[in-house]
């Protein structure tokens, strides 16, 4: 299929810059996921990829070959839209025939090549409807076979899950997932949607204010976050990031305090630990590392999410499914000391111990 090069990539408007110093290597066959809020770069980056928008500076490379003077038709790249951009006009069958037609495939493969796309994405019992007659992920389906028939050497896909529900989302999900194995086609996705970055990626790039924040497998950036960002953008909840002062390997904030740390620092820091490393005491005071006021309770079936108040802020944690407790209770909580992080409080980069 295709190697994707960015090298040094730059994308601005006058003084404003949408991109800046983009490097990233993507392999063959990878699924590569750029991950970031909304404004972050990450649509941007993908249509310079594509040919819709040109680098002000910087090289795109595909298999080795420059592609920044390339016209988009002329790149064999297949784009998956948040909107299904289906012609509302044609069947199904002549939408998904359609890239075949504009690029002049013997009309005699037609057939085979729109029914072989249909079935992968379970679509071939729906060819005669028209989109309208559709559900949304059905839709969606229709526009990924569309995409798929072209057997186009790279995927691009911007955020094609962000209109479905969250069961369809989940579903639609694994079929992606499925598919890019099945064809071994090099893709990039853009998402703001952290599950389904962990979920489908080879590797993650996490992008805000048009900068790369980290690089690494979805093990990598949830278990091994490069700064304060990036550890309070992944998860659900997100990392509770804690400001206080490391003193006498002593962490202490209000409400908290973490002794016996085996740390080579002292001074202000962020400290950041994730729900599920904390342990509810149920009031208990021994050993506990936070005392605080509950805010709320959130029952989910299968875990509890507990909100504590502390240092004006809320703190979440992750409890057992039958926890239960009144908001103003006092708790105490103890962590896994084996799973803190810390941050600079001026620059957000992580402190290595």
């Amino acid at each position: 299929m295709a190697r994707i090069q960015l090298k040094n990539i730059q994308k601005r408007w006058g003084h404003i810059y949408g991109v800046r110093d983009v490097n990233i290597d993507i392999a063959d066959e990878e699924f590569l996921v750029l991950l970031g809020p909304s404004g972050c770069g990450k649509t941007t980056t993908m249509r310079m990829i594509a040919g819709l928008e040109d680098p002000s500076e910087g090289e795109i490379l595909m298999d080795g070959e420059y592609m920044n003077d390339v016209d988009s038709r002329d790149r064999d790249v297949a784009m998956v839209f948040q909107g299904y951009a289906l012609y509302p006009n044609m069947s199904i069958y002549e939408n998904i025939r359609f890239p075949l037609r504009m690029r002049g495939v013997p009309k005699e493969e037609h057939d085979k090549l729109v029914r072989e796309a249909a079935d992968m994405v379970e679509m071939g019992d729906y060819l005669d409807r028209k989109p309208s007659a559709l559900s949304g992920g059905q839709r969606q389906r229709a526009a990924l076979a569309r995409a798929v028939v072209r057997q186009p050497q790279v995927f691009l896909m911007d955020e094609p899950l962000s209109n479905l529900d969250a069961k369809l989302r989940q579903a639609m999900r694994i079929q992606i997932k499925h598919l890019q194995r099945q064809l071994k086609i090099t893709s990039v996705y853009v998402t703001h949607d952290q599950i389904e970055a962990l979920t489908l990626a080879d590797r993650i790039v996490i992008m805000e204010s048009g900068n790369i924040q980290q690089v690494g497998t979805p093990d990598e950036i949830y278990s091994d976050p490069a700064n304060a960002f990036v550890a309070g953008f992944i998860g659900s909840p997100p990392m509770n990031l804690v400001e206080g002062v490391v003193k006498n390997n002593t962490f202490t904030s209000e409400g908290i305090s973490i002794p016996k740390l085996d740390v080579n620092f002292d001074g202000p820091v962020k400290l950041g630990i994730r729900p599920e490393d904390c342990l509810v005491m149920n009031g208990g005071k021994k050993k506990a590392h936070l005392q605080g006021d509950v805010y709320a309770v959130e029952p989910t079936g299968d875990i509890t999410y507990l909100t504590i108040r502390i240092s004006g802020q809320n703190f979440e944690v992750k409890a057992d499914r039958d926890y239960r407790a009144e908001p103003g209770k006092k708790e105490t909580v103890l962590f896994d000391t084996d799973r803190l992080y810390f941050f600079d409080v001026k620059s957000g980069e992580r402190i290595r111990s």
